[in-house]
């Protein structure tokens, strides 16, 4: 930290003031704390990263930890996710990351609640089936998988569309409002026919 300063300075005094610092880690704790002491001397732009953060796995929850604090701090100007694997992968988790602080909107949003004692449907095939369509998506949506009839649509009210769970059967839903009810087997058709509808609408405005 304190050499990067350094070179910092060194440049300054050479005339250079054209630079973006990185100071990435694979430690998050370390890597937030350079970064805090870094933004408050100096006012160049910073390259956020955890780096050499692992798979898809463990790296995923490292980098939006790390990325994630520093971002809602307000610190940060660029980003890159360091996963091992695919690197389509890293541009999709900084792309959810971005997202999940309202710094970008860009794609599907899946709104999914953890299932309980009221869920009577297979909760989470169904939403593993909805967020893998969704993939196809780049228009911004907000999209409910909901476990019951009970408090699904209510509780996802802020969502554009989404569906709630019965037994053998379950509801479709705008903005919380119940279009109709439907079979679980016809769940997740139902709910794409209104989500294609609802860009439809969009493109058409």
């Amino acid at each position: 930290m304190q050499n990067t300063v350094q070179h910092v300075r060194i440049l300054e005094a050479q005339g250079f003031y054209d630079m973006k610092i990185s100071l990435k880690a694979h430690d998050v704790p370390l890597t937030l704390a350079a970064y805090r002491l870094m933004s408050e001397k100096v006012d160049y732009p910073l390259h956020l990263g955890i780096t050499e953060a692992g798979t898809a796995h463990t790296g995923v929850i490292k980098s939006a930890v790390g990325i994630g604090a520093l971002l809602a701090e307000g610190i940060g100007d660029t980003i890159r996710i360091s996963l091992t694997g695919d690197p389509v992968v890293e541009v999709r988790v900084a792309n959810e990351i971005l997202k999940s602080l309202g710094l970008k909107e860009y794609g599907p949003t899946l709104v999914a609640c953890p299932t309980c004692g009221r869920t009577s449907i297979d909760l989470p095939a169904i939403a593993a089936e909805v967020e893998k369509k969704l993939a196809g998506i780049t228009e911004p949506i907000e999209v409910a998988v909901m476990g019951c009839v009970v408090n699904g649509p209510g509780e996802a009210r802020g969502a554009d569309v989404g569906i709630a769970g019965g037994k053998g059967e379950g509801l479709v839903f705008r903005k919380g409002e119940i279009i109709r009810k439907v079979p679980e087997s016809e769940l997740v058709n139902e709910l794409f026919k209104e989500i294609d509808q609802i860009l439809e609408e969009r493109k058409n405005k």
